[in-house]
């Protein structure tokens, strides 16, 4: 899922409060014990780096990574913390880490590599492909006129969550784990607006494009993408929900800190039938590979071109409407385009999506013309009922945000 601006000054506020200001001394223990060792990339990069670990410590976030990426190539990287904290296994360029939301993207080539070999087309109504949405209720008009094109841009008029109530006991599933619980609720949904009128972001939209993908290729949605997208990519310790055992001690922990301290996430949990809406788990040099992709080399063009065409991944970036009002990117000049988002920050237009499950929060931003990219992602949510619900650690990506466009995008890396 992704979030709302967060205020920088509530996030401070909280930051200073004695009870992080402690948890950031045992971090910063671990930080002592397992040195961060970062690529230099110059004055710019050094300053980002000393921002970005003193707030880590501030916040009394676990574990941390980020990567600066140039063309297709890792330009510089810093890792903080621990991967698991009760093992004292720091954080490495090996670790694992829950991508959430940032699925979403993949769903969307695999959707459009169906179009580009003319499976389907994004205009096609949803139902002709699955059937069992007709008995959703739509107050206005007929199922047919919820689209392709609307389910990867989140105007089709459906609700945020994938499960309307559960997921707060232990015993619960993580999220409905089969495809017959979810149709089993369609007679209980209903849309909440016009199809095409306006934003509003809707997790079960993504988890029928799943199912659309399922329908066309005979495959399961992890199987599809792993053949089609992870494979020809070279992501090969890349996978959905839980862990290959031989890679399942790089998996990263996440966790929950709260103003009554600090507690561990479930481990290597199953996103059942949501996996085409937040199941992807990755280390970062695989994710490198990926955000090489996005940006394209004429080098590599054969291969890139063989997971999707230029022309059919920059239809993805056009703009289909603002979402600056509605949950989904991170600022007020917010467009979605096609299950990527679109914003404008300090002046330059950025392409990117973020993820947010489990105690995991990710996020990925691009700049297509200087083809330089960035990715980060924290294993504990933070949040601060006593300074105002305040989300920690989304205020930490934003200003983490706005420092590398301000230092780094908009001058250039400077080796």
């Amino acid at each position: 899922m992704t979030y709302h601006f967060i205020p920088v000054a509530a996030a401070r506020a909280f930051a200073a409060s004695a009870v992080v200001l402690v948890a950031a001394g045992a971090l910063a223990a671990a930080s002592r014990q397992a040195p961060a060792p970062a690529i230099a990339a110059g004055p710019a990069w050094s300053k980002v780096v000393a921002f970005y670990h003193d707030r880590l410590q501030q916040a009394g976030i676990v574990g941390s990574s980020l990567v600066l990426v140039r063309g297709g190539a890792v330009a510089a990287e810093q890792v903080e913390g621990y991967q698991d904290l009760d093992a004292k296994r720091p954080t490495d360029r090996d670790t694992i880490y829950h991508w959430a939301s940032i699925t979403k993207t993949f769903t969307g080539i695999a959707i459009m590599q169906l179009r580009d070999r003319g499976l389907l087309a994004l205009d096609d109504p949803a139902v002709k492909y699955v059937p069992e949405l007709r008995a959703v209720h739509n107050p206005f008009g007929d199922m047919s006129q919820v689209t392709i094109r609307q389910l990867m841009s989140h105007t089709a008029g459906f609700r945020a969550p994938t499960w309307p109530w559960g997921g707060d006991q232990p015993w619960h599933p993580f999220e409905p784990t089969r495809w017959e619980q979810v149709v089993a609720m369609f007679p209980y949904t209903e849309l909440l607006f016009k199809p095409g009128s306006k934003y509003s972001y809707s997790n079960p939209g993504v988890v029928f494009l799943g199912r659309i993908i399922e329908t066309l290729t005979g495959d399961d949605y992890e199987m599809y993408v792993t053949k089609n997208i992870l494979m020809p990519l070279g992501m090969h310790r890349t996978f959905f929900d839980r862990a290959p055992y031989h890679l399942l001690d790089h998996r990263s922990h996440s966790y929950f800190r709260t103003d009554q301290g600090l507690k561990q996430a479930p481990f290597d949990f199953d996103t059942g039938i949501t996996v085409s809406n937040g199941g992807l788990n990755s280390p970062m040099s695989d994710m490198v590979m990926y955000l090489g992709f996005l940006m394209g080399d004429a080098k590599r063009a054969a291969q890139y071109d063989g997971v999707l065409k230029r022309s059919s991944l920059d239809e993805m970036w056009v703009p289909v409407m603002s979402a600056a009002d509605g949950e989904g990117g991170s600022g007020p000049d917010v467009r979605v385009a096609l299950s990527f988002f679109v914003e404008r920050h300090q002046g330059l237009e950025l392409v990117g999506h973020s993820g947010d499950q489990n105690g995991f929060i990710s996020h990925f931003y691009l700049h297509p013309p200087s083809r330089l990219a960035y990715i980060v992602s924290f294993n504990t949510d933070v949040t601060s009922k006593a300074h105002d619900d305040v989300d920690i650690t989304r205020a930490l990506d934003n200003d983490l945000r706005d420092m590398l466009v301000k230092e780094v995008f908009a001058k250039g890396v400077r080796d």
